[in-house]
């Protein structure tokens, strides 16, 4: 095993000590087949820039699982897989690394792996066949790149600044949020006003939604994963901690079991092994955000007056509006919460939906720093107002995406 660099213009295989490349491993001579294997099996050559395979073998050589014939010759196209004897018997890959799959790639990595051809692609890159130089091991390579990666260039989502990596560890450098998480935010005001708390479920909407569109489930929503850009109420909230996203595969459904308990959705605990869970599971546990943002309180916690264990709760769909925390919220804002904390991801209101919901459609009154205009406006309004005119966070960049009204 290993690579064979056919520098010249004219290379033999074969059992022969002559040959340019002779099969001579004490392994392979101890193969039962390595009797089926010619003194001269076949010839790969170049003229005028093209690369011909010459078969000379007795029993066979077969060239992407067609037999060549003695004495015929063909020529090699890039990736083609050559095999001896029997066409299952496949003994090599031909790689021309004059190939375009082998330009711009980092030094480090082409020395230690060769690229070969497409084996897939997903949303956020490719998927090529690429084998180990060394012990021509086969891996999977995913090339990702930097400008179609939707963690690093969507709205509402932390920015990736800078990456490095160690034998040890990764570090990842990312973009700065002042503002601390929303989770102390939260418990630090008990109760984050209704019209604030608008402005970011409006924003944690818009990164959702950027983040499914681009087939990405995020699976891990909770206050602690909201940061905001600055101390004042009136900020830029970035998403952030993709530890446990997921990349959509073509059924849609993922079946493992991950994320904050308080804040899985139902489908999670009952389906996620058997038949499975969509996308659906971010709107439920940003349904859960917003409960704690408005009330204060989690809607599913194991301290419950219902003695029911927080799975229970959640699969259940029990939860409680305690008068004394929710009589001052709007019935538009409980509405949204409740159609989002429905047991029934196929009931679920959607992202979309959410966005689109009397409650964010709605003109209120937002409070605003000193010297900002004293106007009604939505989330989006206030959002713009934010990204070009607040000096505290002049220099975070904006997303046109979230502009277009």
């Amino acid at each position: 095993r290993g690579t064979s660099n056919c520098v010249e213009d004219d290379t033999w295989f074969g059992r022969d000590s002559k040959c340019n490349y002779c099969f001579d491993d004490p392994i392979l001579k101890k193969s039962p087949r390595f009797a089926t294997y010619s003194k001269k099996h076949f010839r790969i050559f170049r003229e005028q820039n093209i690369v011909y395979v010459f078969d000379n073998s007795g029993n066979g050589t077969f060239v992407d699982g067609k037999i060549l014939g003695k004495g015929k010759t063909l020529p090699l196209a890039n990736n083609a897989v050559l095999s001896l004897a029997e066409e299952r018997h496949k003994v090599f890959v031909f790689i021309d690394l004059m190939a375009d799959e082998q330009a711009n790639l980092p030094k480090e990595f082409s020395e230690k792996y060769l690229i070969t051809k497409k084996i897939g692609a997903g949303v956020c890159g490719e998927v090529k066949l690429a084998f180990e130089r060394a012990t021509c091991k086969k891996v999977a390579v995913k090339t990702i790149n930097k400008k179609d990666f939707p963690a690093s260039v969507g709205p509402c989502l932390i920015k990736t600044e800078d990456f490095f990596q160690t034998d040890d560890s990764y570090y990842i450098v990312l973009e700065l949020m002042e503002g601390g998480e929303l989770f102390d935010r939260v418990k630090s005001k008990h109760q984050i006003e209704e019209s604030i708390a608008k402005l970011y479920f409006y924003q944690m909407l818009k990164a959702v939604e950027y983040l499914h569109n681009n087939g990405i489930i995020h699976r891990d929503l909770k206050p602690e994963n909201v940061l905001l850009s600055s101390q004042d109420d009136v900020c830029v909230i970035k998403i952030t901690d993709f530890n446990q996203s997921k990349i959509l595969e073509e059924s849609a459904l993922m079946r493992t079991l991950c994320g904050t308990p308080t804040y899985l959705a139902p489908e999670v605990f009952t389906d996620a092994v058997t038949v499975g869970y969509s996308r659906a599971v971010d709107a439920w546990s940003l349904g859960v955000v917003l409960f704690v943002c408005l009330a204060g309180y989690p809607p599913f916690h194991p301290n419950a007056q219902t003695g029911l264990s927080v799975r229970d709760q959640i699969t259940q769909g029990i939860y409680t509006f305690i008068p004394s925390k929710w009589d001052g919220i709007s019935d538009d804002a409980k509405d949204v919460v409740k159609r989002l904390l429905v047991v029934d991801p196929n009931a679920r209101l959607t992202i979309e939906q959410a966005l689109n919901h009397p409650w964010l459609m709605v003109r209120a009154l937002l409070p605003l720093p000193p010297g900002s205009f004293p106007l009604e406006i939505r989330p989006l309004e206030i959002y713009q107002y934010i990204v070009f005119y607040h000096t505290s966070i002049a220099t975070f960049p904006t997303c046109p995406m979230i502009l277009d009204i």
